[in-house]
């Protein structure tokens, strides 16, 4: 059996068990609203305070973590903390937008994100694609998971041609806290199937940058009080990962 379909081989068996599981945490984790505030501002730097021909600007799209789940404000969220980083590296203004939806797939993100992406021209210079947690769960097959992703890249590419595509590693589903044993271990060797197909079709197209998801695990305040999403401190951490690797990539 190939390593693509180990969660598969091992799921099966454990069918029964892992539905329960399933079920017994969607019935007891706490839900989490939306981050509260507009899901859009301007990060300035130096003191200015308006956007201007040298604004970077940031479009993120994807599911709970883009929508604020986690933290209070979408300023603390990954779109709000990824520009903050930006702006202070790089030492300029950054325009961000999120676009979220709590329990989204890709597929759903098609349907119903994507036709809510601006029609700005010229595009963002930075589009930010965070799925992967539903898909997981969904137990997508990595066929459909790329296939799902390849259109939503087409789709992003053709609408707004943005300067570059980040595509957000799949969260580290085997460290959630929410999750209990085997029901943790067999998401998170999923989650680790459909980031490496993410990985690689970021190495086949051109423009594309897959940022893996590597934060301390062992590190408990990465995570809000549910396990289930990152916390304020996980979305910064998770920020800076995101705008080290934007930055390493403009340098090469």
């Amino acid at each position: 059996m190939p390593i693509a379909y180990l969660a598969e081989l091992i799921a099966l068996p454990l069918l029964p068990l892992l539905s329960w599981q399933g079920k017994r945490t969607r019935a007891n984790t706490p839900r989490l609203p939306e981050a509260s505030g507009q899901p859009h501002g301007l990060c300035t730097f130096n003191g200015t305070n308006k956007a201007n021909d040298q604004t970077l600007r940031l479009i993120s799209i994807g599911e709970s973590t883009v929508a604020g789940v986690g933290v209070d404000t979408y300023e603390e969220s990954i779109t709000g903390q990824f520009a903050q980083q930006l702006s202070a590296q790089l030492k300029t203004n950054v325009a961000w937008q999120a676009m979220g939806k709590n329990g989204a797939d890709i597929a759903e993100g098609i349907a119903t994100l994507l036709p809510q992406l601006p029609d700005a021209s010229p595009g963002p210079d930075i589009l930010l694609i965070a799925f992967g947690v539903n898909d997981t769960t969904a137990f997508r097959s990595n066929m459909a998971f790329r296939a799902n992703l390849t259109q939503l890249i087409d789709s992003i590419e053709n609408r707004l041609s943005p300067k570059h595509i980040l595509i957000s590693g799949v969260p580290p589903m085997h460290a959630f806290p929410a999750l209990p044993q085997p029901l943790r271990m067999v998401l998170g060797l999923k989650a680790r199937s459909l980031d490496k197909v993410a990985r690689q079709l970021a190495k086949e197209r051109p423009g594309l940058l897959h940022v893996p998801s590597d934060l301390d695990i062992q590190d408990t305040t990465l995570m809000a009080h549910d396990g289930y999403h990152p916390s304020a401190t996980g979305a910064q951490a998770w920020g800076l990962q995101l705008t080290n690797a934007y930055l390493d990539a403009q340098a090469t």
